[in-house]
This record gives structure tokens, C-alpha cells and sequence, in this order.
């Protein structure tokens, strides 16, 4: 400065005097408008910024749901079978784009984003069986497709039953009866001394996923593997035609359950990318999780037929059914039965697989206030047949929903805060792959921007009570909307009062409450907490479980899910339907227009002491403490995290007590509620397991129910006494609990 003199001063002198200036004017401008109003020369975001939830347009919305309309959705949605990419989904591409296009119902937009889908088909020159066969003579084969048995079942477009991704082949062999394919009970028959070598297993569904009942067998040297559906397990026991379907809501004999046999989500050649025309592909035998052997399902009327032939030791009482015989395990048929005890069991596969374009379509609301803030709903569209239950009821529902908020929002009724995103998701019983390559092409915008994911798969396995799934944050706002829709049971009680008489749990701070389950990787909401780590939740309607112990709907993935089925013994009158209509767009709202996002924070913290209080007992904690292993960091780190949410809620309470609480506070808070979830995410966490990252509800085999990582880490431990794995991921555990307190603590 030396050397400027008096020009410099006055420049000086000028630069303070026009900063004084600017600070009186703003001051003015600040003071100059009253308390509680905004002034008639404002901006319109000025009037708006702050608008909070409107419990009479909320109130509105439900009155609004109807459950006729949903049921004209499922019987158009149901008219024809529509597995991902034939003519029957293709149809109702354009039927989704119609409706969210309409110009009195529709949505703000809506579009088809198409991916190259990596699929298994069935040859339809060459259909699949398991036969018995002595040396070149075929003396039984199983059926091809389902007996039809009412007129809405029937069409050309069914597709015969096949494990999707099981690999071609005709292997031979004595049959073996291996219970659900666990590793375990092909140990035990190695323990009985059976040698399982060239042998084809039959197997029941449950216990062990679809794949790994081959991926196991294959392991002890199995060359085929046989899948049913034993009455034991979905029909309470029932097994003759006069108890089943269409008598009954139970299975025919000869239904036979279709699925994917893939032990991973998202397109099995893209993993982490989008399948597009551009995209990296890795080679076919670069997949993992799917079968080695060729695996074929059958109907147990078929199943019986082999079962109850078979020769050897009688079956452990556990993995008895209900067959009307005694099982035996083989190998091979007993003398005197239906077939001649030299003859043997081929598997006759002929799957194809090929890729295929399969679509999204996504619907949008644009939100006033916050548009770069997304609340999504999503229901896969793709069904084995006709799928009237899984996915149509929910197609159905979302259908619903919108045509309700499409008419408000074309009337200028409404307008969310927040943007809403809706997702017709393809090919999603092949390996949830429409919405995985959606996650992975749109990874870095929906990490940055979403606050949470409403799955609506399955509306309604039953019509007695509500079942919701999802992260801890969302149990306060499930509650909040179930508690305002009334119950199909009663017609003074809630959902939120029949759900509690049904699931109910002792909360240490909430006393008895309903039972909020966890989320797996069964539905579209996978991707979306596991790999992005977004708050989600999945709700429908499901069965009594003091009245059938059923593992699923009985018509599950077979061609008697129709909607027939639907109408007369899943939920006649649709007002089951209409419940989880109304309970899920109440969420969605809650969700999309509230100022302060209604996901408690503090939620997490229950679970967590609950994962805690696990390993620090019995057997788990003395064996770490052998091994010189503390778990006092976690403590201490759980203990911060709940201080943490605590003191987040207050500053939350305090800024709902304000009369007009800075945009910019209420925006930093949701972020903070928004993030939260991100925080327990570590992608090098589990490096064996594609998309799995979150720590706290990554999949996983040991039967402790404490942190994934730590759990599995702890099993194998015990067996090999190498401890350092468990030190490993008890620091992961350690570090996201820790990562998750910093999320919630005031920001410096």
C-alpha cells in the first residue's frame, strides 16, 4: 500500500460507505416486513417455502381411493400372461404410459428407459421333463404344464415351467430325496453313506434359495437337481383335487412353482453398469450364483409319484411331508412299487438364454418446493403367468394411486413438495433387474437426492392384516399412515390397531407396538438399500398365521395365480387392496409434502443395541473375550449414536416450535435424515457379494442375529480359529455406527 496516498484513502472511504449502505438496506428490507407475512411484493417461493402437510388433502386422497377401480387395474393387468419381454408385457408398457400420460388422471411426464436383459428361456420345440427311464424305454414322465381348471387360466402365451438360468442337459441317474438342499442335508445323506455321485436329487422348496439347491448338490457331486412344492410346506397338508383350487385357495397337485434360479440380483453379465448397447459385458461363464447342473421344477402330484417309490433309509422326521407316504432318501426305487428298481431318473432341460430388451416405466411429479429431492414408488410390472397376485396387485394399487394424484394434480389441487418418481419395473422376477440397472444408471443423482423407496410388490398375499418391511427410520411414518386408514376388519379399529393384534413386539421405549420386519433382497427395494443405501420400506396385506402356516400364497408363481384366484379367495371386494392403497399413498405423501422429512432417526438406535445385546452374551461374547476381542468400541460408538439422534430430535422440536424456522435449517436437517442411511454403507465391506454394502442388513448365513459381517465372521471363526476376519469387520461395524453419529451431530 505504500506510496497510494489520499486516492487510495478515498477509494477506501468509498468501499465502506457502500457496504454500510447495503448492510442498512438489508436490514430494512429484513425489518420492514411483519411478522407472519411475507408482503404483496414477495416471491411466490417466499409464501411457499414453508408449507408443511395438508391433513385435509391427505384426508382427501384416501376418501378418493376406490376399490373398484382397483379391481378393473388387476383384471386388465391379469388378462393375459406377461412374463418381462413378450407381447403380454409389452402391453402393458403401453398401458402404463397411457395412463400416466393422461391428460385428465395422467402424470407431469412419463417414459420407457430399455435395457439389454440377460434371460432364460424355455425351448418351446423342446419342452423340459424329469423322467424315469430303464435303459432305452421311457415308463413315466412328469407333466408339461398345469391342468387347467378354470377359463381365465387358459391361454397360449403360458409358459411351460422351467428354473430360469438352469443350464441344458439330460443327466441320468438314481434319485436321491435331499429335503431342501441345504448343504446340510446333503451332508447328512453322506453321513447315512449314501453315495451321492452321479445321483439326481429332488428337493423341496424352502430352506436354501432356488439356486444353491443345485450349486450344493453340485458340490457333493449331484448331476441333477428335481424342485417341488411339497403340501407340507403351502397347503396346511392338503393334497387332493377337492381341497385345492378352484375349491379352495390351496395349490392343485399339479401346480408347479416357476422362478429364477440366480442367487444374485441385476443383470447376471453387467454387474455395477447399466445393460446398455455400450456396456462392458463379462463372459457367460464369468456368472456366479446360478446352477451348474440342470434343474428342473415339478407339481407334487408328480413329486409323489417319485417320492414315494423310492427305496433306502427312511427320511429324518424333519424332512417329512405330506405326500400320504413315508419318504425314504434312496438312492434308487424300491422293488414292488411303480417303477422297476433298476430304473433311473433323467432331468431333460433345454433352456435357452439370450439377451432381450426389457423396459422401465417411469412416471414423474415434478415438486414445488424441493424438486431435486425424489420419493420413488416402485412395483415390478413382469409376472411367471398371469400373475394376478405377484405383481399385478400391486400394479393395481400404483395405478390407483396415481390416477388419484394424476386428477388432484391436473385439477391444480395439489402439487407435492418434494418431486415423485413412480417405477414400473421390468424383468423383475429373473433377478430384480429393471430396477437394479436403473440404480446403477442413475447411481450418483438418486445417492445425492433420494430420500426414501416405497416398495408395493405383492399388495395383498391375504386379506387379515398389514405386513410392512423396512429400515428403522421408516417405522414412524408407516405407523403415522396406518394409524389413519381404517381397517377392511373392523369398522371402527385402524390397520395400525389390526396389524398390532396380529405382529406386535415389546419396545423398550414404545411399549407394544407393531412388528416392523427387516428387508432381504426378495423385491425391488434391494438395490435401493443395500447398493445406494436409501431409506426403504415394502408393504401389502398378508395371511393369519395362527390359521396357515403356508411359506406363501399357494398359487405362488404358478398358473393359477390368476384373477379368479384373486377375487374369490385372496381378497374379495378388494378392500384389503384399497387399505394398502390407502396406507401407502398416505406414507408417500407424508413423505413427499411434509416440511421436516418424517423418518425417525432415532429408531436406529433400538436396533442396533438389538444386533448389540447378541454378541455381548453367552457363547458369542465369552469366545471373543478367549480371543482377546472387546466389544467396548462398539458400545461406546452405539452409545454416541443414540446421544446423537437424541439431540438431533430436539433441534428438530425446537425448529417445528418456530414461527418461520429458516428454510436453510429445514433443508440442512433433512439432508442430515436423508444421509443417515448412507452412513452404514462400506462397499469394501463385503467383497464376495455383489451390491451388498450396507453393514447393518447385508445377507448373510450364520444363524447369529447380530451384524452380518461380524455374524458370518464369528461362525467360521469357531470352525477355524482364525479370528482375525471378526476383528476385521467388527471395525467396520465400529466405523459405520461411528459414521452415522458424525451424519446426525450438529454440524460445526
Amino acid at each position: 500500500m505504500a506510496g497510494c496516498g489520499m486516492s487510495c484513502l478515498k477509494i477506501l472511504g468509498a468501499v465502506f460507505g457502500g457496504g454500510l449502505l447495503l448492510t442498512i438496506g438489508i436490514l430494512l428490507g429484513h425489518f420492514a416486513i411483519p411478522k407472519g407475512e411475507t408482503g404483496q411484493g414477495a416471491p411466490n417461493w417466499v409464501k411457499t417455502v414453508g408449507r408443511d402437510l395438508d391433513e385435509s388433502l391427505l384426508q382427501s386422497f384416501m376418501d378418493q381411493v376406490e376399490s373398484g377401480k382397483i379391481r378393473e387395474n388387476l383384471k386388465a393387468l391379469a388378462a393375459r400372461p406377461h412374463m418381462a419381454t413378450t407381447e403380454g408385457d409389452e402391453e402393458l408398457v403401453k398401458l402404463m404410459l397411457s395412463r400416466w400420460q393422461d391428460p385428465q388422471t395422467g402424470l407431469d411426464s412419463a417414459s420407457e428407459d430399455v435395457y439389454g436383459a440377460f434371460l432364460s428361456f424355455p425351448d418351446p420345440q423342446k419342452p423340459n421333463s424329469v423322467t424315469v427311464v430303464e435303459n432305452s424305454s421311457l415308463i413315466f414322465s412328469t407333466r408339461r404344464s398345469e391342468k387347467n381348471v378354470t377359463a381365465d387360466q387358459a391361454h397360449a402365451d403360458v409358459v411351460q415351467p422351467y428354473a430360469a438360468y438352469a443350464p441344458p442337459g439330460t443327466p441320468r441317474g438314481k434319485l436321491v430325496y435331499a429335503n431342501q438342499g441345504k448343504r446340510s442335508d446333503y451332508q447328512e445323506l453322506v453321513n447315512m453313506g449314501i453315495d451321492l455321485n452321479g445321483t439326481i436329487a429332488i428337493t423341496r422348496y424352502g430352506g436354501a434359495g432356488r439356486a444353491d439347491k443345485a450349486v450344493n448338490g453340485a458340490e457333493f457331486g449331484v448331476a441333477g437337481v428335481v424342485v417341488y412344492t411339497d403340501p407340507a410346506d403351502i397347503n396346511d397338508g392338503r393334497a387332493s383335487e377337492k381341497e385345492t383350487y378352484p375349491n379352495s385357495w390351496y395349490l392343485p397337485p399339479s401346480g408347479v412353482e416357476r422362478g429364477s434360479y440366480n442367487g444374485y440380483f441385476g443383470d447376471l453379465l453387467t454387474p455395477y453398469y447399466p445393460a446398455k448397447d455400450f456396456t462392458y459385458r463379462i463372459k457367460e461363464s464369468e456368472i456366479q450364483g446360478i446352477p451348474p447342473i440342470p434343474t428342473q421344477p415339478i407339481g407334487f402330484e408328480d413329486a409323489l409319484m417319485l417320492i414315494c417309490n423310492l427305496d433306502g433309509p427312511e427320511a429324518p422326521s424333519a424332512w417329512q411331508g405330506s405326500l400320504n407316504c413315508t419318504y425314504k432318501v434312496g438312492p434308487g426305487f424300491r422293488t414292488g412299487g411303480m417303477f422297476p428298481n433298476t430304473s433311473d431318473v433323467q432331468v431333460n432341460v433345454h433352456n435357452q438364454r439370450r439377451i432381450k430388451n426389457s423396459s422401465n416405466v417411469m412416471g414423474f411429479i415434478r415438486g414445488s418446493e424441493e424438486p431435486d429431492r425424489y420419493v420413488l414408488y416402485g412395483n415390478h410390472r413382469d409376472s411367471w403367468v398371469h400373475g394376478a397376485i405377484d405383481p399385478s396387485s400391486g400394479t393395481a394399487v400404483m395405478l390407483e394411486i396415481t390416477r388419484v394424484l394424476g386428477k388432484m394434480l391436473k385439477e391444480g389441487k395439489w402439487r407435492p413438495r418434494r418431486s415423485i418418481i413412480f417405477g414400473s419395473w421390468g424383468a423383475e422376477e429373473f433377478g430384480l433387474i429393471g430396477s437394479t440397472e436403473y440404480t446403477e444408471e442413475f447411481y450418483s443423482k438418486l445417492r445425492e437426492r433420494s430420500v426414501a423407496y416405497i416398495n408395493v410388490d405383492i399388495s395383498v398375499f391375504a386379506n387379515a392384516t398389514l405386513r410392512a418391511q423396512g429400515t428403522p427410520p421408516a417405522q414412524s411414518v408407516i405407523f403415522a399412515a396406518a394409524k389413519q386408514v381404517q381397517s377392511p376388519a373392523s369398522s371402527s379399529g385402524s390397520v395400525y390397531d389390526n396389524w398390532r393384534n396380529h405382529f406386535n413386539r415389546n419396545s423398550p421405549i414404545y411399549g407394544n407396538i407393531p412388528n416392523l420386519g427387516t428387508l432381504g433382497a426378495g423385491s425391488d427395494y434391494a438395490s435401493f438399500i443395500h447398493y445406494l443405501g436409501i431409506t426403504s420400506m415394502d408393504i401389502a396385506y398378508t395371511y393369519d398365521r395362527n390359521k396357515t402356516s403356508a411359506r406363501i400364497y399357494p398359487a405362488y408363481h404358478t398358473a393359477f395365480d390368476t384373477f379368479d384366484y384373486a377375487d374369490r379367495f385372496i381378497d374379495p371386494g378388494f378392500t384389503s387392496h384399497q387399505a394398502v392403497a390407502r396406507t401407502a399413498g398416505n406414507v408417500l405423501l407424508r413423505l413427499a409434502d411434509s416440511l421436516v422429512l418424517p423418518l425417525n432417526v432415532s429408531d436406529y438406535g433400538e436396533k442396533l443395541d438389538e444386533l448389540y445385546n447378541v454378541a455381548a452374551q453367552g457363547d458369542f461374547l465369552a469366545n471373543l473375550s478367549a480371543s482377546n476381542i472387546s466389544l467396548d468400541p462398539l458400545k461406546a460408538a452405539i452409545g454416541r449414536f443414540k446421544l446423537a439422534a437424541a439431540d438431533f430430535n430436539q433441534r428438530i422440536t425446537k425448529l417445528k416450535e418456530e414461527e418461520s424456522p429458516s428454510p436453510l435449517q429445514i433443508r440442512m436437517v433433512n439432508d442430515q435424515i436423508m444421509l443417515l442411511e448412507r452412513a452404514f454403507l462400506n462397499p469394501l465391506a463385503f467383497p464376495n457379494k455383489y451390491y451388498y454394502s450396507h453393514v447393518i442388513w447385508a445377507s448373510k448365513s450364520s444363524n447369529h442375529a447380530t451384524f452380518p459381517g461380524l455374524a458370518d465372521a464369528y461362525t467360521n471363526a469357531v470352525k477355524t480359529g482364525d479370528w482375525d476376519q471378526v476383528r476385521k469387520h467388527l471395525t467396520i461395524v465400529v466405523q459405520a455406527v461411528e459414521s452415522a453419529a458424525s451424519t446426525l451431530e450438529a454440524v460445526a
